[in-house]
């Protein structure tokens, strides 16, 4: 399953970003595929967050009834699944959280990405490069030609995990 972080469903919403075509392009495939794909419950409320907010986006902020619309496009996509926290969430995320580094913003990153692993996402779509603070998890920038992988990945540490 592919997941899909904020930033990713913030392009795909707002036209005046420069990916916004092929951001709304890569949803709208994902939406129309028979792969499932999912939205982390934590970027749904980050979208949301993002772009109905005033301070970023001045009068262009998106009014809250036309974000959910989007959202509600998105979600009922019949390959879609919203990804929230499982039973063995708690220790997934103690295991993310009590590494060096995760800290302020960056604990929304660690339950993002203990969500995903809870669920066995192949890859999450970002441009976040706080996710490579979380090896086990394989991010893909959609606008670049390189998967980053489990094995490619550096360990927190620096050190190479070939």
């Amino acid at each position: 399953m592919i997941a899909v972080d904020t930033n990713v469903l913030v392009y795909a919403h707002r036209r005046e970003v420069p990916l916004h075509d092929s951001a709304r392009d890569l949803l709208a495939s994902l939406a129309r595929g028979d792969r499932p794909w999912g939205i982390p419950w934590p970027c749904v409320y980050e979208f949301l967050g993002v772009v109905t907010n005033r301070r970023i986006w001045k009068e262009t902020a998106t009014p809250p009834d036309r974000a959910w619309a989007q959202l509600r496009a998105w979600i009922e996509s019949p390959s879609n699944r919203l990804l929230a926290e499982t039973d063995d969430f708690p220790d997934l995320l103690e295991r993310l959280l009590t590494r060096p580094r995760v800290r302020g913003p960056v604990v929304h990153d660690a339950r993002v990405a203990a969500i995903c692993l809870a669920h066995g996402v192949d890859a999450l779509l970002t441009r976040d490069r706080d996710f490579a603070l979380f090896p086990e998890l394989v991010t893909r920038d959609p606008w670049r030609r390189r998967v980053t992988s489990r094995r490619a990945r550096r360990s927190p540490e620096g050190r190479s995990r070939r």
